[in-house]
This record gives structure tokens, sequence and C-alpha cells, in this order.
């Protein structure tokens, strides 16, 4: 097969969410595709039978489609979607004191009649398809401010909402930002959000709708508020428990955006008093009911010991709750016990614990693999669904309400990415994960979305490769073309750093990778230390000490590549974003030999001047203090202070509006790069944040990092 075109970017399919039906029979879940035409990102939504019998069926095709819930009785599927408006609620006579207000305030025409001025696209809001009436979606809300979240109420009557809603002053402050211009004016200390821009005043609540009754405004509760530093992207996490109480979080502490601190807080759907759940030292979100009971599990971690790994924990649910009480609880606090302390294992990012049969299923980090743990209540927990196997990785799952049905999304490399039915009866199948696995009968197939891709162009196989370093067994992931054997011969190679750097890598299937080895690359994908999966020893053998460990391990990788005869050692080149840029920064001044060229991407390379200009002045205080009190320790871990050491060509990229790792970040290091002398460019994409949203972007900036590598092999300098 030739090398895999840039612009077959346009025939990916990506899946996101999913979500099986209370009965099991059908599983609903998120993709997305790309408009080539509208150079677009695309959401849809689809349903597929669990027992494999059909092709998936498209429900939508909306933009930003997500967070898909079946209502209790399985024939009802509501999800959040910014679309135009309903056409049921544009015409015909609407008794409304805003009506004459929404005809003439310009955006009635693209679908949201009731946006601030100036704010022309349509907001996030409920719909809500019955699957056994037939037709269209129909919209369930209608907020000016759109909808972040939502959760049915155990009888499927009603919903719960998260919405911001601000006062009338805020309402004016928000018109004069969005629609005028107008200055910026905050007193907040997380005073910007990556992806969310700068941060305002307003405050997100909890409504209740009453699906019965459409027309009628939803109820606030007035208890059900959230905040804290990341309350724009953690959300409130509604949760609405089968015994009637709703379950959220929020930080209510003196200081709220000087933490990450999240507590669980329960409310009345009536309203009422909010009753905080937990202790107010935690980072807690996703509380989930257990089924039938007043306690409910969440995922924290510990926002003041950054290694500590994310722990499944069962929290008293308060009023009527069943697990034993803690003398003393504040506002209501009862026990908060880990379910998985022993494990030594992180909560695996975007793992949301999930109820069946009196335990709880997570997702752990577990040896480099993204592995399924059974956890019960009494803080025995064990790995399960070997059928995973070595060589694929576990990206999402669910289970069915009545414990039937679990749904499984698998990553394989030279498969790609899709979901996969089992019965739960046959997720109690552990031990050591097969290669290859060992697969139960009723383990099937349901999608196979980038089929065509993979059929027409040559995806990479993936190969398990380990190293030692500095007493360390390290390990990593080799991916090269299926018709290249990676023992013979002095490949290229392209060193693929992991961002986080709390995460890890595993066999996946990545168009990037592909990209990379069917234009005869070697792709190392290191395990280094300070990432998660292997404990919190690992862990921390980087935090507080950026530019050290890493740095050793990476180097070590490519040095027993080197040794075994597989790459060439004077054709390697850098490749890595977010933390995967920032440790290239620390390659390139400190083992300046390494790379024959490099691309670091959304990175960070002074410390000092990222504290406070980025998003993260909570991360960098709990992992190295403030910079006025220890600058040593913010020196220590700034690449560009050792910038005289550059000696490699540099391709800088940075997002525009990534506040995560800002754009002026990258011109320290592209600068510093020029100053000497040395081959740079410096790359910027306006109006992105901290990642590369529409698709002509992504296949630009693989085309520059593919002709940066090239034009500084020494073996194209060398015509051979």
């Amino acid at each position: 097969m030739s090398a895999l075109p840039l612009d077959a970017y346009y025939d990916l399919t990506e899946v996101g969410e999913v979500a099986v039906s209370p009965a099991g029979d059908r599983v609903a879940f998120t993709a997305t595709e790309y408009d080539q035409r509208a150079d677009e990102a695309v959401s849809s939504l689809f349903v597929v039978p669990t027992d494999g019998s059909r092709e998936p069926h498209r429900l939508t095709s909306a933009a930003g489609t997500s967070a898909p819930a079946w209502g209790p009785d399985g024939d009802r599927l509501a999800f959040v979607a910014a679309r135009d408006r309903d056409a049921e609620r544009r015409v015909g006579w609407r008794d409304r004191e805003d009506d004459e207000d929404a005809e003439t305030d310009g955006d009635a025409e693209n679908g949201d009649a009731d946006a601030p001025a100036g704010d022309d696209e349509p907001k996030p809001q409920v719909w809500l398809f019955d699957l056994a009436l037939g037709g269209d979606a129909r919209q369930v809300t209608e907020r000016d401010e759109g909808v972040a979240d939502f959760d049915w109420s155990p009888d499927g009557d009603r919903l719960v909402i998260e919405s911001r809603d601000p006062t009338d002053e805020e309402a004016d402050y928000l018109d004069r930002v969005r629609g005028e211009g107008g200055p910026i004016e905050t007193t907040r200390l997380q005073h910007k959000l990556n992806g969310v821009g700068w941060t305002d005043e307003v405050t997100p609540y909890l409504f209740v709708v009453d699906l019965d009754d459409p027309e009628h405004d939803p109820r606030r509760l007035d208890d059900g508020y959230g905040g804290g530093a990341f309350q724009d992207i953690a959300g409130m996490d509604p949760h609405w428990g089968a015994t009637g109480r709703i379950a959220f979080t929020a930080c209510r502490l003196d200081r709220p955006d000087d933490t990450t601190v999240r507590d669980v807080y329960a409310v009345s759907p009536a309203g009422g008093e909010a009753e905080r759940l937990t202790g107010g030292d935690l980072a807690h979100g996703v509380p989930t009911w257990r089924p039938g009971a007043d306690e409910l599990v969440t995922v924290a971690d510990d926002p003041d010991d950054p290694p500590a790994p994310a722990e499944v924990y069962l929290v008293d649910g308060g009023d009527g709750g069943s697990a034993d009480r803690d003398e003393g609880g504040e506002d209501g606090e009862g026990t908060v016990v880990s379910l998985t302390a022993d494990l030594d294992r992180t909560v695996a990012r975007g793992g949301e614990p999930v109820w069946a049969d009196g335990a709880v299923y997570v997702a752990v980090g577990d040896e480099s693999h993204t592995r399924l743990v059974r956890a019960g209540t009494d803080g025995t927990a064990e790995r399960v669904f070997a059928a995973q196997g070595r060589d694929r990785a576990l990206t999402g799952f669910d289970v069915s309400a009545d414990g039937s049905t679990a749904v499984a999304v698998l990553s394989d490399p030279t498969e790609g990415t899709d979901l996969y039915a089992v019965d739960v009866a046959d997720l109690d199948d552990g031990g050591d994960l097969g290669d290859p696995p060992a697969e139960p009968d009723s383990l099937r197939r349901l999608t196979a979305v980038n089929e065509p891709l993979i059929d027409e162009f040559a995806v990479p196989e993936a190969t398990r490769v380990e190293w030692e370093s500095d007493g360390w067994t390290i390990d990593g992931i080799v991916y090269h073309d299926p018709t290249v054997d990676p023992t013979e011969g002095d490949h290229p190679l392209v060193v693929a750093i992991h961002g986080g750097p709390t995460s890890y890598d595993e066999p996946v299937f990545d168009f990037a990778h592909a990209a990379l080895t069917s234009r005869g690359y070697l792709v190392l994908r290191p395990n280094y230390r300070g990432g998660t999966s292997r404990g919190r020893a690992f862990t921390a053998e980087l935090t507080g000490a950026w530019g050290t460990a890493e740095v050793d391990d990476i180097a070590a990788g490519v040095a027993s590549l080197a040794d075994r005869g597989w790459v060439d050692p004077d054709r390697v080149f850098g490749h890595g974003f977010s933390y995967g840029g920032i440790a290239q920064g620390f390659l390139v001044t400190r083992r300046p030999d390494l790379f024959a060229a490099a691309a670091p991407e959304h990175g960070i390379y002074d410390l000092r001047s990222a504290f406070g200009t980025d998003d993260t002045h909570t991360w960098f205080e709990a992992e190295y203090g403030l910079p006025w009190e220890e600058p040593e320790a913010y020196d220590a871990a700034t690449a560009v202070l050792d910038a005289g050491e550059i000696e490699t060509p540099l391709l800088v990229m940075a997002g525009g509006e990534d506040w995560r790792c800002p754009p002026s970040q990258s011109e320290q290091l592209y600068v510093a790069a020029r100053k000497q002398g040395v081959d740079a460019e410096l790359v910027v994409y306006p109006d992105e944040h901290h990642d590369i949203g529409d698709p002509d972007r992504a296949i630009h900036r693989l085309e520059k990092i593919l002709n940066w590598y090239e034009t500084h092999d020494p073996a194209v300098d060398d015509g051979d």
C-alpha cells in the first residue's frame, strides 16, 4: 500500500461517548466525522443493537452532539446539541413576555432567538428522541446560556439540567463583552480557562424540567449551585438517585478559585438546602448513586498530593444513608472510603464508575494498559475482562441498567476503534491479559467505523518494548508499517512523547501514527517516569522535578532501539504535544545531540512566566510552590534558561488561544533558537485552544511536521 494521504483525514471517524439502553438491547454512541466542504468536525448520534444484527443507524448530524442518555423506559433517548431551534418552538402563538424581543433581536434566523446580542451561535440544549414513535428529536430546553449537563429522574418524567443563570447585571456585562467587544472586567483568581476563555461571575445552577409540561419554565434549585476554579470545565455532574435526591459537585470553600477541591452535595428536586457529603479535601467528580440506595461512588484525587492516584470512593448519602457515619461530620458529612486504594493504580482519564450487581466497574491505568476493574463495596478490587487483550486499549465502557450487557470501546492499531458488546457474566474472566486474548462467545463486534480507510491504506502494527533506565524498567510502544520488520535495518525514528505528564501510552488506532509509519518511520511512544499506570512511586519520580527522569528515560529508549539495530541514531526526530512539547524543550537543551530535528507543540518552556498566564496556577503551586517563594524550583524546571545549548532545528507550534500552555511560551522557545542562528519556525493557529480542532489545520499540522523531518533528515541531505 502507498503512503497514507493526509487528506484521508476527512475520511476518519472517531468514536466518542457510549450509553447502553436499560434492557441492554441497544447502545447509543457519538462519533465525530469531518466535513471537508465546511471544514468542520461533525459529531453525530448513532444507535446500534447489541446483538450485532445490523449496522449502526444514524440519528443526528448536528455539530457538538454529546452526552447521550436513555430514559428509564428505554424508548426515549436524550442528548445535548447546539442545533437550530426546534420548529415547534418557532411557530404558532406563544403567550410569553419575551416574544417581541425574540422576534427583533436579530438572531431568530440562526435558531437562537433568545441569545445575547452579537452571540449568533445556537447554544447547547437538551433534545429528546422518542424511538417508539419515531420522527425527529424535539427540543426540551431553551436556556439563554445553554445546558452543560443533565440527568433523568428515576421515573422518567423530569430532567435535572445544569445551566448558567446570570443576574440582570451579569447579562448586561455578557452582552457588552460578546456583542460589543466590551472590556473584560474580573475579580476572579481563575480569570481564564482553556477552551472557555475569560471567565466571569455567572453562577451555574441545577434546574428541574417537567417533560410533561414543556411550556412551564424549569424550576431552579437555589441551593443547587456550582463553583470552583475549573467549574466551567468540570461541570456539576448532576446525578438523580433512585431514592429521590440529586447529587452534584461544587467548591464552596472560602477561596474556591484557589483550589481544585470539589465536594459532593445532595439536594431534593423539590428544592431546599443542599447537604454536603464529602470532607472538603479531595477533588471529586462523576458522583453515581448506587441503584436503590442512599450511597454513591465518586472518582477523586488529592489536590495537595499530585502523584497520588485518582481512586473510587464510596460516599455515605447523608440523610437515610446506609453507611456508618463519622462523629462530628460537618454539613451532614458522612464516611468517604476508597474502594481502590489497595490497587495503587489511578482511575483512567474519562473513567466513570458504573454500578452492576452491587459492585462498581471502572477503568484504571495498569502497567501501560487501560484495564477494567470490578470494585466491591467491601474494598476488594479485582481486574476483569481479560478478553481485552494486551494489544488494544479500552477507551469507553458502559453497562445496561438491568446488569445484563456491557459495551466496551476498544481501540486496536490495525482494526480501528469500535464498539464491542459482551455479557456482564463474562466480564469476570480476569487475570493476565492474553496475547492474543481468549475471547468469550458473547463478545461481539458492533461497529467497523473506519473499515474503508483501513482497507485502502496501510495502518501500523504495534510492538511493546522495554529498556532499563536509572534502575527502572521502562516500557514503550513501537509502531511500524505492516510491511516493515522493525528489527531489520536502521530505520528513521519519531519519538512521540505523551502529554500529562500523568498519562501513559498503549496500543491504539491513530491517524498520525499511520501518516508517519506509512512514510517509513518507526514511532516510539515511551512510558517515561512521571506517567501513571505503574503506581504512585513511578509517578512521583517527576513530581516537582520536570526535565529530569523523563529526559533520561526517553534518551535511554532511543539508545536501546539503536543498540538493537532497529533505528539509525542520526535519524531520530522529536514529536509531542502539551507535556510532549515540554519534554522536547528539555531534550533539546539537555540532550542536544539526541534529535536531528524536533517539533514541540503547545508546550511550556518557562515556568515562572507561565504562572498566572495559563489556567493551571493551582497545579503549579501544588507541585512547585509559589514562584516568588520557590524561584530555584521554578528555574530548575525551565528549559529556556538552558537555551544556549540548543542546536536542534525546531518547528515550534502553538494555539493562539491556548490558555493551558499559552502561545507566548512557544514564542520564547522560538526566539531563543533563532537568536542563536538555529533553524527554527513558529506556527501559531489562531483561535485554537489546547488542541487542533479544524480538520484543515490538523492536516496542515501533519504536513508541517513531515516536511520538517524530511528537510532535516541527514539521509535525505546526503541524497540517500
